[in-house]
């Protein structure tokens, strides 16, 4: 059935009330693949809210690849966990910002009509962990948007109610619902993680890229040194831009990587750590001193580079592994110099609402390239996928335009095209 999107951003009900119905980029099962196949549209049963549940109106929606990874069902398909064997669907979409429109029961801090930024981080209520620990560490913990259903790429959108956040009033829609997922997940490396303070040295891989711009502005903010690999020395001056000491082009020690070759071959291990060392070098002489923090989500290529690199009794951070997730690295350098390697995954609420407070306050800034329409789910997708992004997009769905949203003065997002 065909859906008509030229009313998108028109909606038949108030806020409390919800439509029988609504428009959605779905993705099913049967139809895992190419992103630009795997999206379709469709018009689907609107959510109720349940219990400590609301609904959003989403006004934009943020692009990442989590949910590349939905549709195409790999390196797992999301159908088999999560809430997608209850409804059979999957509505991605992590990062989002919108107007409250429904409120379940027992919610009483929002209210329909409240303006916020959805953060992705659920957990069940009754999980004591929730209570005591971290949410983090509840076994329920799902990424919302990919290990569940009910994302923003959809008119409305269904959240716990702990997930919200103020909008940042000097924040367009689409700029507020660009940063949430690769900022916190930052925020929460540095911050909590390793404790960040005024003077510390921070090596910050993929400095350009959707997590790095983040990284380098938190340590602006905090008063510590940052240093920030880059592929190109275009992207090593927006990294200047955002607060770095400064930059070094990757490709200058490009033999520093890890690479299947070198993990077998002697004579080529001998070179990786000799430009490794260079590296060292060319990092303490920026810094004055070896990093206290490396900033990693690179794994595999660059791991047993952070660990050299690091100064002894310093931190590895690391919440990912874009290069490859099976990490070598000479141990001795980690027990003998009493080094650190932490992992790191998202953000629990109180780091959100900490983080989204420092975006209100314009002392750390969304980095965005793009902005599409509704239509351009698929589209920016396809885009990921093929690594033909040149940085993060956003989607207008309730919004009309790129100005709206924004109802005081301040500084909004960055326009630039990023990549690490």
């Amino acid at each position: 059935m065909a859906v008509d999107l030229t009313d998108i951003a028109t909606l038949s009900t108030e806020p409390g009330e919800l439509p029988a119905t609504m428009v959605a980029w779905v993705i099913r099962q049967e139809r895992e693949g190419e992103p630009k196949d795997a999206f379709q549209l469709e018009e689907i049963e609107t959510p109720e809210p349940g219990a400590f549940e609301v609904v959003v109106r989403v006004m934009a929606a943020g692009v990442n690849f989590n949910n590349v990874w939905a549709a195409l069902g790999t390196p797992v398909s999301v159908f088999g966990y999560g809430d997608h064997p209850q409804y059979g669907h999957h509505i991605g979409g992590s990062d989002a910002s919108g107007i409250v429109w429904k409120v379940g029961e027992g919610v009483t801090r929002w209210a329909p009509g409240d303006e916020v930024v959805v953060h992705c981080n659920q957990a069940s209520y009754e999980d004591p962990e929730v209570h005591g620990l971290d949410p983090l560490a509840a076994p329920s913990q799902k990424i919302w948007g990919y290990e569940t259903t009910w994302g923003s790429f959809a008119q409305f959108t269904k959240v716990q109610a702990q997930q919200l956040l103020p909008k940042p009033k000097n924040l367009t829609w689409d700029e507020a619902a660009s940063y949430g997922l690769t900022y916190f997940t930052a925020y929460r490396m540095l911050i909590d993680q390793c404790k960040l303070q005024p003077g510390h040295n921070v090596l910050i891989w993929g400095a350009a890229g959707g997590l790095g711009v983040f990284a380098v502005q938190l340590c602006k903010a905090a008063g510590a040194n940052a240093i920030g690999v880059v592929s190109n020395d275009e992207k090593g001056e927006l990294v200047k831009q955002l607060g770095a000491v400064d930059y070094i082009n990757r490709s200058e020690f490009a033999e520093m990587m890890r690479t299947p070759e070198n993990l077998v071959d002697k004579a080529l291990d001998k070179e990786r750590f000799k430009a490794s060392r260079g590296f060292a070098k060319r990092v303490k002489e920026i810094l004055g001193d070896a990093p206290d923090i490396v900033f990693e989500h690179v794994g595999q290529a660059t791991f047993p580079t952070s660990v050299f690199v690091v100064k002894p009794f310093g931190k590895v951070v690391i919440c990912g592994a874009t290069s490859g997730f099976q990490l070598d690295f000479d141990v001795r350098y980690l027990w003998m110099r009493q080094k650190q390697i932490i992992g790191s995954h998202f953000a629990n609420a109180y780091e959100c609402m900490r983080a989204n407070q420092l975006m209100a306050e314009g002392k750390v800034r969304p980095v965005l390239w793009q902005t599409m329409d509704f239509d351009g789910v698929p589209g920016a997708h396809q885009l990921l996928h093929e690594n033909k992004h040149l940085g993060k997009i956003a989607i207008l769905v309730g919004a009309e335009n790129e100005d709206d949203g924004r109802y005081e003065e301040g500084p909004g997002a960055i326009r630039a095209e990023v990549g690490a």
